[in-house]
């Protein structure tokens, strides 16, 4: 067709005409068309000027260069202070070295808080320069640390909810004036209660719980007792050591006491901020006062807690330096732990886990004692932990749990258990005051001082003032105690692993304060002569120790007579075990008595003769008493037996 390819459809010249470049604006060069600059011509500009063609990059090292210059282009629109970050972070790693001079560090300091100067709210909220602040509060001068509590005074309470801010908020407070201290305690009016209930908050709360004096603990105490004691600050000053004397002092309503703390006490526990020792104080002062069905509700509520973990703040600064990860794991494994061994750091939590353990069911009991698998010897090398162990091996009867879960991991370390330093729990079961649970059993099982029964454990079971008992009545165990000891002991042969470990190092043991204990408990029988069925074992506990002092004196270790720990120890097992003194005289003493005549050993050979058993002065009175006529070997006047 003539002129056919001239025609084009209406659609086909509208896109034609979509695609045309459009021409210059009136002024311009009329008639020319615009046109893209291609990348040849880029290099001469409208000005004349040359104008950067960004390169770009080809090999790994080129790359990671501009994905870092990305990162610091974002990260400035991001942060608004990302560059004073930067500089505050070069001078923190400079303050913070070991070598560096006081006088350099404050300069440093001073620097680091001119630049910080008025930015204190933001920068307390990032983790980076929050901890530049820190750093700063602990090492910069009393002046400055106060112009910096003056510039947080407001945003205080603000920060202590935030997760990096906390922490400089404790730190703060830790080197607070009296003043300062005073204040802070003063702003928690009113919000105490809020604030326990927040899982960042009530570290902070319990922080300085802790490093309060007694009527400033009671102030913080009162706000969960009585909405009366919130709105009138002056009811709060009176100065009364228990719930039950305020009560009385100020007549308030039990029962408006008790409703009150009902609904303050149950949404901490169902946060599982359990942990801190203001809870713990709240909760046994709830005891005294509520009665058995509302105690126990609250018991059991606690229990579940108890048994699982927590992810709630405890106080650790967070670990997310590359040089503290090591921390950042001791964190976690912590955070995993049953909360139960977690408060075992405290007096409270102790009667905490006692209660729970004493009017808990037996399905309650269950559930605390699987709780604590592979936690048993933390427990028992913990002040406070021992005691809830002693608690357990005396009111569960349930002996085969209790020796699958507690008697086999303590068998697995009896050495370490045995040359552990007790004194502290022993001193702190004593300690603990009001109603006291006999604890039938043998503190060696739980790596203590030998088979000492009678330990008392405080139940925070305190009566009510008018004498009556309200939660206090303790659900006593069924199983004699005689029986669950010898259950614990000799059926689950943990007498047995015991025996063969002191024999083992019974050398060391002799010459060691608290290991000399659990020699003479298990040489003397135990309590109540719970060994009887293993006396052949004992009779070689006897010869280990005759042997060892059979031996000849050396230079390199101290003859068991003449040490400090062994002498008094032989000389006891003589006096109370006449079997042991037959032994020793045979294999250590019959024919030498003169050469130990003197110094310590001569207590242990005039132990002969003001033994009780005349089996035993009979024995060796025929080489002693010449030795005493003599004048060589020395009888105290009130120790000595008639001719």
């Amino acid at each position: 067709m003539a002129g056919g390819g001239d025609l084009q459809s209406p659609k086909k010249r509208k896109r034609d005409a979509a695609r045309k470049p459009k021409t210059l604006a009136k002024g311009g060069d009329d008639g020319k068309k615009w046109k893209r600059p291609s990348d040849a011509n880029m290099a001469q500009g409208g000005g004349g000027g040359e104008v950067k063609v960004k390169k770009e990059p080809v090999t790994a090292k080129e790359k990671r260069l501009a994905a870092k210059e990305m990162a610091e282009s974002r990260k400035k629109k991001r942060k608004r202070n990302y560059s004073l970050e930067k500089e505050l972070t070069v001078l923190w790693e400079k303050m913070r070295c070991h070598n560096v001079s006081s006088t350099e560090r404050s300069k440093l300091v001073s620097e680091a808080l001119r630049k910080m100067d008025g930015k204190y709210s933001e920068i307390a909220g990032s983790h980076v320069t929050a901890r530049v602040l820190q750093t700063c509060v602990k090492l910069c001068s009393q002046s400055e640390r106060d112009a910096i509590f003056e510039a947080l005074q407001p945003d205080l309470l603000t920060l202590s909810l935030k997760k990096y801010a906390v922490f400089l908020v404790k730190k703060l407070i830790k080197r607070a004036t009296k003043k300062q201290f005073e204040w802070f305690i003063s702003s928690l009016h009113g919000r105490v209660a809020k604030l326990l209930r927040h899982t960042i908050g009530a570290s902070v709360v319990d922080f300085a719980y802790q490093l309060a004096m007694p009527p400033q603990k009671r102030r913080l105490l009162l706000e969960l007792y009585s909405t009366e004691l919130q709105l009138f600050t002056d009811l709060a000053g009176q100065k009364t050591h228990s719930l039950l004397e305020t009560i009385s002092n100020l007549g308030l309503q039990k029962s408006s006491v008790l409703q009150h703390m009902t609904t303050m006490i149950y949404p901490i526990l169902e946060k599982g901020i359990v942990e801190y020792p203001i809870v713990h104080t709240a909760v046994l002062e709830y005891f005294t006062i509520a009665d058995k069905t509302s105690a126990t509700d609250v018991i059991r509520q606690f229990i579940p807690l108890l048994t699982q973990g927590s992810s709630a703040i405890d106080g650790d600064e967070p670990s997310v330096a590359p040089e503290l990860q090591k921390k950042l794991k001791a964190k976690k494994k912590r955070l995993t732990e049953p909360l139960l061994v977690r408060i075992m750091n405290t007096r409270e939590g102790l009667k905490i886990g006692v209660s729970c353990l004493k009017h808990g069911s037996a399905k309650d009991r269950k559930k605390i004692i699987k709780s604590l698998k592979g936690h048993i010897m933390k427990l028992a090398l913990s002040d406070y932990g021992c005691i809830l162990l002693v608690a357990i091996l005396s009111i569960v009867d349930d002996t085969k749990l209790v020796t699958k879960i507690v008697i086999q991991e303590l068998a697995k370390h009896l050495k370490q258990l045995i040359f552990d330093k007790d004194e502290a729990s022993e001193s702190a079961a004593e300690d603990i005051p009001e109603n006291k649970v006999d604890v039938a059993t043998n503190k060696e099982q739980d790596g203590s001082e030998g088979m000492q029964t009678e330990n008392k454990v405080d139940a925070a079971t305190n009566k009510e003032q008018d004498g009556s008992e309200s939660m206090q009545s303790a659900s006593d165990s069924k199983k004699d105690p005689f029986q669950r000891r010898h259950e614990l002991l000799i059926k689950s042969e943990l007498a047995e692993v015991l025996i063969q470990t002191l024999i083992e190092n019974v050398g060391e043991l002799l010459r060691t304060n608290f290991g000399k204990d659990v020699l003479h408990e298990v040489a003397v029988g135990g309590e109540d002569n719970i060994l009887e069925g293993i006396t052949d074992r004992i009779y070689s506990l006897h010869n280990a120790i005759a042997s060892d002092a059979a031996r000849p004196k050396t230079e390199d270790t101290e003859h068991a007579f003449d040490n400090y720990h062994s002498s008094r120890l032989i000389r006891r097992l003589i006096l109370e075990s006449p079997a042991f003194a037959a032994i020793l005289w045979k294999k250590a003493l019959e024919g030498k008595c003169k050469t130990w005549a003197d110094g310590h050993s001569s207590k242990v050979v005039a132990a002969f003769l003001e033994s009780p058993d005349s089996k035993v002065r009979d024995l060796a009175k025929a080489e002693l008493q010449p030795l005493v006529d003599r004048g060589i070997l020395k009888i105290p006047d009130y120790k000595a037996v008639e001719k």
